[in-house]
């Protein structure tokens, strides 16, 4: 109990663990895939961090994966190749990811049903207008490798 003018001791224990010094990324897990048809996926980012760990996961549960560092880089690839699923960032720039939606719509709206927003921005009302109005997908940063596929296999499911 504290006293006027003496101050107060406050105690806190912690349990005490141990921590790996290679502690593997939430993307790097040996987690058995879901089973998911491998498919034609283009990953827009331009974090290369990011790209590099969500790419290896793609590709280890056999996606094919190309990668666009922007939406003008993604539009210009679509124009050469179909796509079955678009993973793209919200925030890049030349064309962010709200902007690349809304070329989809115009120019691929068959694609708007499969495409996944990447963000770690979750508060801005900005981003929560886009998403309710679109009614897109999105993945949190950072997720896991069983969000990823989890994601992504609904949206496969859906088109």
């Amino acid at each position: 109990m504290s006293q006027p003018g003496q101050g107060t001791t406050c105690q806190v224990e912690l349990p005490v663990g141990v921590v790996s010094e290679s502690a593997p990324s939430p993307l790097d897990t040996d987690d058995a895939p879901l089973p998911i048809p491998s498919s034609v996926i283009l990953l827009v980012d331009d974090e290369p961090s990011m790209v590099s760990a969500l790419a290896r996961l793609l590709r280890r549960d056999g996606h094919t994966v190309e990668i666009a560092a922007d939406g003008r880089l993604a539009l210009a690839m679509l124009q050469e190749r179909a796509y079955d699923l678009i993973l793209s960032d919200l925030r890049m720039p030349e064309l962010d990811g709200p902007g690349l939606y809304r070329a989809l719509e115009v120019h691929y709206p068959h694609l708007c049903q499969r495409f996944i927003l990447l963000t770690g921005d979750t508060l801005s009302l900005e981003v929560l207008a886009f998403v309710a109005e679109s009614g897109v997908p999105r993945l949190t940063k950072p997720f896991t490798a069983a969000a990823v596929r989890s994601t992504i296999q609904q949206a496969l499911r859906a088109r």
